[in-house]
């Protein structure tokens, strides 16, 4: 991503304090290093997750047979032998999503904690501030596969059918073993959200407010909001830009500033579409429309169908045609 990326604080510009803040080569202090490896435990999973979930075939040709030849038991079996390992699967990308929520609970407890300001921890904890973008770059990106997997949703609503109905006899049952009722239910819940990891991040940054009432909320809002800065800034400015070694980084700072916005958007009471947002929105959007459209129409999406305030009446008009 080149190697330091000037970053300004989401306030004015020209007012916000100077730093640099480095996504590819930070590396943990050792004040960072617990919470650092813990995170890195999670990381280190997330392309094997991915990879999963792009190379997800789904049972979509045995589940139709089955349900057009409800007395044949060869279909039957075919089907349900073909959906039973999906369905580990499927429990293994919402497993790992339960670890992500507590991975990110652990770095907004580091980088909103006083007595520095979000702007001085982001600064100072430079490896978890990484970190922290490379969960929603991950986050937005299995989001955008899964939005494009309908097979996800056929397959476990025929698993949780066949189940309930008992329909199968003289088979082999014991995936209830491994996804009993209660987790079908919670995996039920995650699927249905057109982007699910996102919706366990704002779940878990809104958890993370309402437990620690103690903390400022904007101790969390101004790390988002400066987070959204930093990417919007490295997107605009063509000194940052032409550092980029590819594509990928380019992509990877858009996911990030969009993640940050949903979740700002969810946290703070008001949301990031107002005009007393501290987040740029009108230049976020800029920045993301003039990109290929194939690139971002996923985040286009997201910021349209999984914010929470952008249909406010306190959101301005043009905000809102740019997104139309």
């Amino acid at each position: 991503m080149g190697n330091l990326l000037k970053v300004l604080t989401c306030t004015e510009l020209d007012q916000g304090p100077n730093f640099f803040l480095d996504f590819e080569h930070a590396q943990p202090t050792g004040a960072e290093r617990d919470v650092w490896d813990q995170v890195d435990s999670v990381l280190q999973e997330s392309e094997s997750i991915l990879s999963g979930l792009q190379s997800y075939k789904g049972a979509g040709q045995e589940i139709r047979d089955a349900i057009q030849n409800p007395s044949d038991l060869m279909h039957q079996e075919r089907a349900w032998n073909s959906v039973c390992p999906l369905v580990i699967k499927l429990k293994t990308f919402y497993c790992f999503s339960l670890r992500l929520e507590k991975a990110l609970y652990s770095l907004l407890t580091c980088l909103t904690c006083p007595p520095y300001t979000p702007t001085q921890h982001l600064e100072k904890e430079q490896a978890l501030a990484k970190q922290f973008a490379e969960i929603l770059h991950f986050t937005l990106r299995f989001d955008e596969l899964k939005m494009r997997i309908p097979a996800i949703q056929n397959d476990f609503s025929y698993y949780r059918r066949t189940i309930s109905r008992n329909r199968i006899n003289n088979m082999n049952l014991d995936i209830e073993n491994e996804v009993n009722n209660e987790m079908a239910n919670r995996m039920s819940l995650f699927y249905a959200e057109a982007t699910p990891m996102l919706k366990t991040l704002s779940n878990a940054t809104t958890n993370f407010v309402t437990v620690n009432k103690t903390l400022p909320l904007e101790n969390t809002t101004d790390c988002l909001s400066t987070m959204a800065s930093v990417c919007k800034v490295m997107l605009e400015t063509p000194e940052y830009s032409s550092r980029f070694s590819s594509e990928d980084t380019l992509l990877f700072c858009m996911r990030v500033m969009v993640g940050v916005i949903i979740l700002y958007d969810h946290v703070h009471p008001n949301g990031a579409f107002n005009k007393l947002s501290k987040i740029d929105m009108k230049g976020c959007i800029k920045v993301l429309k003039e990109q290929p459209i194939d690139n971002v129409e996923g985040l286009l999406n997201a910021l349209k169908f999984t914010t929470k305030h952008l249909n406010d009446e306190s959101t301005p008009k043009n905000i809102r045609a740019m997104l139309q």
